[in-house]
This record gives structure tokens, sequence and C-alpha cells, in this order.
């Protein structure tokens, strides 16, 4: 690893770092004020937002389409047990399900701490290096994962792990976006990053749909081997695409007056800070605890799109994948466009605004939903519109009032907060379908959660555009 060279090197190297936060007791300067002033090299941005394009794919290949889908497929079926009635393989996905929970739950609790300890130690790049490296290992590890019961835990056990790493490398990814922008900036480079996830998981998911529709180019497909050699190149991409940030963007220096001491007793130092940021920085407490649940009804839109498409508007699942796509790449580009009104109005805006969409065209997939599968082409790429600017704006949000030298400790919370409200859009998803007996029904689950974190957002201080 090391810093930028070239032109862009020297002008860093000229530009002042700067001062660490006083050691005063009290929480007072954010982490962003810190960064004004300064011009951030191009190099350091780019490789910075290349990140979110570099693990994608995990998310995307992995966890949602290819490889989940063939870990629960009758492939793994134990000798003797047929698929359910419905064609469903329930022993599968509710052992997929009790893994990716089990995650969950490892990530509310190691997520905060981590980042804690990263702060303290001013290894924030070493542990995004690791967590990468882990990430990447546990990827190519499931090429080794072939069509057969014996080897579905394994499988499950590798999801569940992936997804715990990724989660963890994301807290130190979103921490470094302080080291990355201005006050003026944050925004836009929030939603550079945002949409580079979106459209890598686009290519990366086309690449496989392309290698499918030519029948593998002749690859053996015994034993789920295309399906492995999908888990190989995702891993292989990672590697080639993580790289530049590990490069180009210096680590950042140890927090001043943080308390380095043990892995259990940061627990406790994590709860005093808590109550400190109730007491101190109060607007930072309280969007926590708004963006938990409007994040699950963001989650909610994607996790419960393409039910919605299949069961409720008739999409095969070849409409299903390309409605998919087309999602991924709207969500991608509007995200992008979006983090320039962050800079312009601030994030608060742009995250009420792309709520207020969401609730509306949500309300409209549902009121017109007898009109044909128009509607939900339209009004459901205008719910993906907006949700990328709403998750890239919560981003660039807390980055604007998060105290000094806490970024990871911070954004680890972030992460805790989201998985400990998690709960919320399936239980109103299906809550609304059992009340009603109607799938449909579901659309408004999702949209009464979007509207508390709405109503909650309202309460959140407005913050400064710059």
């Amino acid at each position: 690893m090391s810093d930028p060279t070239g032109n862009e090197a020297a002008r860093a190297a000229s530009t002042p770092t700067p001062p660490a936060a006083a050691n005063t007791g009290a929480i007072a300067a954010m982490g962003l004020d810190l960064q004004e002033g300064r011009t951030i090299p191009r190099k350091q941005v780019f490789s910075w937002a290349l990140w979110d394009w570099a693990t994608q794919p995990f998310n995307t290949v992995i966890l949602t389409f290819v490889f989940s889908v063939y870990l629960t497929s009758d492939y793994f079926l134990p000798a003797g047990v047929e698929p359910d009635a419905s064609g469903e393989n329930a022993l599968l996905t509710s052992g997929l399900g009790w893994a990716v929970g089990a995650a969950g739950l490892l990530i509310a609790l190691l997520a905060p701490v981590l980042g804690q300890r990263a702060d303290a130690s001013g290894r924030r790049k070493l542990w995004l290096a690791w967590s990468t490296a882990v990430l990447i290992v546990t990827t190519a590890l499931l090429f080794f994962i072939e069509a057969d019961y014996a080897f579905f835990w394994w499988g499950a056990a590798l999801i569940g792990f992936g997804s715990v790493v990724s989660e963890i490398a994301g807290v130190n990814y979103n921490a470094m976006l302080v080291q990355v922008s201005t006050p003026k900036s944050v925004g836009r480079i929030s939603g550079l990053g945002w949409g580079f996830g979106y459209l890598g998981g686009i290519v990366a998911l086309t690449i496989v749909i392309v290698m499918d529709q030519a029948d593998w180019f002749g690859l053996p497909t015994d034993a789920g081997l295309n399906i492995r050699v999908v888990a190989l190149g995702c891993a292989v991409w990672m590697v080639i695409f993580s790289i530049p940030i590990l490069l180009n963007v210096p680590e950042a220096p140890p927090a001043a007056g943080r308390p380095r001491v043990g892995f259990f007793a940061s627990y406790g130092v994590l709860v005093r800070d808590i109550a400190r940021l109730y007491r101190e920085a109060r607007p930072t407490f309280w969007f926590l605890l708004a963006s938990a649940v409007f994040r699950d009804g963001l989650a909610g839109v994607f996790t419960f799109g393409a039910i919605i498409a299949a069961t409720v508007f008739g999409f095969d699942p070849t409409m299903v994948i390309l409605f998919g796509v087309a999602a991924n790449l709207v969500a991608g580009v509007s995200t992008i466009i979006a983090g320039r009104f962050d800079d312009r109005f601030g994030p608060r805006a742009v995250i009420l605004t792309s709520l207020g969409g969401l609730v509306v065209a949500g309300l409209v997939v549902f009121i017109a939903r007898d009109a044909g599968d128009v509607i939900f082409w339209v009004f459901g790429l205008v719910l993906c519109m907006f949700v990328g600017p709403a998750q890239a704006a919560s981003r660039s949000f807390l980055a604007r009032v998060t105290p000094a030298g806490r970024e990871g400790e911070i954004f680890g919370l972030y992460a805790t907060t989201g998985r400990a409200a998690s709960f919320l859009s399936p239980l109103a998803w299906s809550g609304a379908i059992a009340l009603f007996g109607s799938t449909a029904w579901g659309i408004l689950g999702i949209v009464l959660i979007l509207l508390v974190g709405f109503m909650l957002m309202l309460l959140v201080p407005r913050q400064s555009a710059s």
C-alpha cells in the first residue's frame, strides 16, 4: 500500500493534513469539518468509489441472483427427499436463512466495536484490506461447493461468513468517505460510490447472463461447475477492482484521545460513547434511529420487488431478470446524479424527497395494479430511481454529523441499527398479506415502513448543505 503518486501526490503532499480533534472531553468538531478547504486528488476519489464496484458482485451475483439460487435448488436436496408440493425446497431455503440470520447477528454485535478499534489504532485502511481479502477468499472457496447435499451447509456457512466480512469491510469503507471528501463534495462522492456499486453489479450480472445464453461456451455443467466458476470469477473481479483504494487512498491517522483497550472492554467504551453521543451529538443519535427504519423500507423495495413483479404483475423469470437489470441501471444513474443535489440542498432534503417519491410511487403501483404490467415497468422503475439517492444521501448525512475520530464506530452503529430494524419490512409485508389475503397488499406494508421513516426523518434537525 502506498500514497498517491505523480502530480496528484505532490498536490496532496502540499495540502496540510487537518489537525486532529482536540481531546477536550466534548464532542465538537465533525470529522468532515476538518476537511474544509482541502483539495482531494481525483485519483483518491475514483479509487475509493471503485471499491463499491469491486465488491457489489458478492451481493448481486452471490447473495441475490445466482449462487443462493443454486444452493437452494433441487441439486442439494438429500437423497430420498422430494421438492415441496409448491416446488420450493423449504429445507434448503430455511437452512440458508438460518446461516444469513446468524451472520446478521454477528454483524450487529461486531460492527461498532471493530469500527471503534480501527478509529483508535489509525488502521482503517488496513482493516479494510484484511476484510476485503477474507471476502475474496471466502467467495473463491464457493468454487468447491459441488451440487450435492453433503456440501450444502459448507456453502451456507461460506455465504453467511461472507456477509459478515462484507459488512465489516463496508463499515471501514464508509468511514473512509470522510477522508476523500469535503463538506462541499461529500454528497456527490457518496453518490458516485453507491452508483458505481449498482453499475458494477449490473455488469457482473450481465456477464453471467451472456455466459448462460451461450451455454457457457461448452463448459461442463456437471456438479454445478458453471455456477461454481461464477463464484471464482467474482473473486477475481474483487481482486482487480479493490486494488486502487489500497494503493491510492492514504491511511487515516489514529483518533486523538481514543482509548486503546481490550476487545471485550471495547463494549464498555461503546456503551459510554452511545450515551455521550445522545448528550452531545443529538442529531447523529436521532438520525441513526430514523435511518434504521427507512433503510429497512428501502431494502424491502429490492427484496420483494421481484416477488411483486412475478406474482402481482405476472412477469416470467426472464422478464424478472430484465427488470432487475433495468432497476439497477436506473438506481445507479439516479444515485450519481442525485449526489449533486445532496451537495446543493443537503442530504436531509434528498432523503425526504426520495422517501416521499417512494411512498407516492408505491401507492400508484398498488392502486393501478389492474392496469397491466406497464404500471410496474414505469412506477417500479420510479421506485428504484429513488432508492439509491436515499441510500447515498444517508451515508453523506452521517458523514456530516459524525464527530471527528469516531467515523468507524459511528458507521459501525449505522450497520448495527440497520440490522436491529431489519424485521420491519418483512413483518409489514407478511402481515399485510396475511390480513388481506393477497400478495398485492404487501406493497402497502412496504409503503407503511417508508412513510414511518419519512415522518421520523422530519424530526431529525436540518443540517447545512455545506
